[in-house]
């Protein structure tokens, strides 16, 4: 008797649909996450993906720590307290933590069994950040603001930069109160589009100096400290750096970018920031403004800043340009703040270079 015969079928290979997709669908997704920490983890995942997440346009670096200079784990801070301790000087450093961290513990994949990126006390972000050789659009993310106020107060600020400053807009008030329900707010009797005499006699025009100033050394630190990243990323096309309070913006477009790379940085006598040059300032105030949403502004001021055209390292911006960078600084309702006081009266101050 004949042993029955079995026929089997061969076994069904399973389809990685993965590898069906393109490398350009793939690195689409890709710039659509951003945040360079997810990043690593895809570096991780697989060869391909190890091959693809250098060659991201878009990177987002949120900072969430200080390390101390010294590099105490128990001095290490969280910037989201209301008064982080030099957060100028650990910038770098804290920079390099956030971008290292998720590449840690990877090996180089040629074999050699060394970390694909060096010990973080070594190294600059320019060096943390070589990996990614395709970068266009970089945003940067402090975890607060630079410059410290009154519980209460409000301070926005937003900076454009090529070489040197090129446009800076401050927007303040000593106080953000909602408005009471059907109430309406009786002007001041001086408030007639001229500036009270007690913005002068009440240490106003003071605090508003200090603004303008504490403001602008935040973001000529923000600039200096870019240096390097800046002139080893030759494809970035747009660089963004703020925080997460939403206090202030830096900002650098292609051309200026550009120019950052042909001109030669000036460095302040302090050596941690760019020079600040000397200065027109238009200050508009009012000491009352409602706001969309139920809010009001008291004592809201708006101060719009360009280089005086010796100090414009001749780039210097026309009226409609300026005033385009004003009216575009800011959403929301201090989109609103900034449209209403821009139809005040304006005050016209000078600033030397520091």
């Amino acid at each position: 008797m004949h042993p029955k015969a079995r026929i089997h079928a061969d076994p069904v290979r399973e389809v990685d649909h993965f590898d069906c997709l393109p490398d350009s669908l793939v690195l689409l997704i890709l710039n659509k996450v951003e945040d360079v920490r997810s990043l690593g983890r895809c570096y991780a995942v697989s060869k391909r993906l190890c091959g693809l997440v250098p060659l991201v346009h878009d990177v987002y670096v949120k900072i969430d720590r200080v390390v101390a200079v010294d590099g105490d784990a128990e001095d290490t801070l969280n910037l989201s307290s209301p008064k982080p301790r030099n957060i100028f000087s650990h910038f770098l450093k804290l920079m390099l933590l956030t971008i290292i961290k998720p590449f840690h513990n990877m090996r180089n994949p040629n074999g050699t069994g060394r970390p694909l990126f060096p010990q973080l006390s070594q190294h600059s972000p320019a060096q943390v950040l070589r990996n990614f050789t395709h970068v266009r659009n970089l945003r940067i993310e402090l975890p607060s603001g630079d410059v410290g106020t009154e519980e209460g107060v409000l301070l926005k600020w937003r900076a454009e930069y090529g070489s040197t400053l090129q446009n800076c807009v401050i927007l303040g008030g000593t106080r953000v109160d909602r408005k009471p329900v059907g109430g309406e707010h009786e002007p001041s009797l001086e408030d007639n589009g001229s500036m009270p005499e007690s913005f002068y006699t009440n240490g106003g025009l003071k605090l508003r100096v200090v603004w303008t100033i504490s403001s602008l050394i935040a973001a000529s630190t923000r600039h200096y400290l870019l240096r390097s990243v800046i002139n080893d990323h030759p494809t970035l096309w747009s660089l963004v750096l703020t925080d997460a309070d939403g206090q202030g913006t830096l900002s650098m477009g292609a051309e200026q970018l550009k120019e950052f790379r042909e001109n030669q940085l000036s460095a302040s006598a302090c050596s941690n920031r760019t020079q600040v040059p000397a200065c027109n300032m238009k200050l508009k105030y009012t000491p009352y403004l409602e706001l969309p949403g139920g809010m009001a502004l008291q004592g809201a001021t708006l101060v719009a800043i360009k280089p005086s055209p010796e100090g414009s390292n001749g780039s210097h911006p026309n009226r409609k340009e300026a005033d385009g960078f004003v009216f575009g600084a800011f959403d929301g309702p201090f989109k609103a703040a900034v449209k209403a006081l821009m139809k005040r009266r304006t005050y016209l101050l000078e600033m030397n270079g520091f």
